[in-house]
């Protein structure tokens, strides 16, 4: 039996991309109607994504079971660490908004999640994944070891120095 809590290797980038448009579509509506309660589903997905991929994610299962499977283009494999990296960078920033809104700072929250935002718009409609790309930094600089992800290890070396 498969263990719950992985996160796929390789991940399908239309997927991902389908994924942060849902986001994209979280955050705007919480910065819109400034109903910061919606940052807890927000949350929740990237916590579930991180932990599990899309299995437990209601964004990430909506795609996978329901848009993706009615799409007639092909898969874009690429490696799952950078992406499990990405999702956990968007936890880091849904949190720290959450964070902010409970201490009443929702001026900084705000600039928080307009950030994620804007990461997550770069993933979606540009297909610029940041998170990826901090990845590659960090395994280039020897904070990620080049063993988390033996796909990616020359992909780092394509920066340009």
């Amino acid at each position: 039996m498969a263990p719950i809590f992985r996160f796929p290797n390789p991940v399908d980038e239309i997927s991902a991309r389908l994924v942060a448009t849902g986001v994209v579509g979280m955050a705007v509506a919480t910065l819109i109607t400034g109903e910061w309660w919606l940052l807890v589903p927000l949350l929740y997905g990237f916590g579930a994504r991180v932990a599990a991929g899309p299995r437990f994610s209601p964004i990430g299962l909506f795609v996978t079971r329901v848009i993706r499977p009615r799409l007639s283009v092909a898969p874009r494999l690429v490696a799952g660490p950078p992406k499990r990296f990405a999702q956990a960078m968007g936890l880091t920033f849904s949190g720290a908004a959450a964070v902010l809104v409970v201490l009443g700072s929702a001026g900084a929250a705000t600039l928080v999640l307009a950030m994620l935002l804007v990461a997550a718009s770069l993933e979606a409609f540009v297909g610029v994944c940041l998170g990826c790309k901090v990845f590659a930094l960090l395994m280039r600089f020897g904070v990620i070891p080049e063993a988390v992800c033996i796909d990616c290890a020359d992909f780092g070396s394509r920066l340009p120095a």
